[in-house]
């Protein structure tokens, strides 16, 4: 599998480099627990937040079926995001959160372009993405399309925002391309 290039890494808020690396199997309590961590910023109550539990658990199993990459700087993750693969082309971004501390920083900018670059290099033409309320400004500014709504996997009743963003298939190879040149490929 190409990763596509880590060019969207910038810097954390010392100044030091922050860099993108695919999860490892052994990240998953770590992540889940940012997860809720990132979830719970937003002031949910605690049941509301415990019936999400399980959709914001990110096993061994989970990060070797999905594309799953993290932003960390000097060992700390700052954020993570993951790509399911729903078929030719489609894929959902079945998480994308960042550590509340480092929120409003630009790491979920980061880790949105890292993500979209990712889905290019693996010929996507477009992503869906069941949102937030929370994250709508976010992700309008990201150029993602409101598509509508979908159910939450968790809270019965509960409508979520569903959006699309479309990838410039045209822009995949030269991805690719680019990617090689720079030594980061299968």
């Amino acid at each position: 599998m190409t990763d596509a290039p880590d060019a969207e890494a910038g810097r954390g808020a010392d100044g030091r480099s922050a860099g993108f690396r695919r999860a490892s199997t052994d990240d998953g309590a770590t992540l889940s627990a940012l997860a809720m961590r990132a979830k719970a910023f937003w002031g949910y109550p605690e049941d509301f937040l415990e019936a999400c539990r399980r959709e914001l658990e990110y096993d061994a199993g989970y990060i070797g079926r999905h594309t799953v990459f993290v932003l960390e700087q000097l060992g700390t993750v700052l954020g993570f995001y993951s790509l399911e693969r729903l078929g030719d082309g489609e894929f959902e971004m079945g998480a994308l959160f960042v550590e509340p501390e480092h929120i409003g920083r630009g790491h979920g900018r980061r880790l949105m372009k890292h993500a979209e670059n990712q889905a290019r290099c693996l010929d996507a033409t477009r992503i869906l993405i069941h949102g937030d309320p929370h994250a709508v400004g976010f992700y309008l500014a990201m150029g993602a399309r409101y598509a509508g709504e979908v159910l939450s996997s968790s809270i019965p009743g509960r409508m979520l925002p569903l959006f699309q963003l479309p990838l410039d298939p045209a822009t995949s190879a030269s991805s690719r391309t680019d990617s090689r040149k720079n030594g980061r490929g299968a």
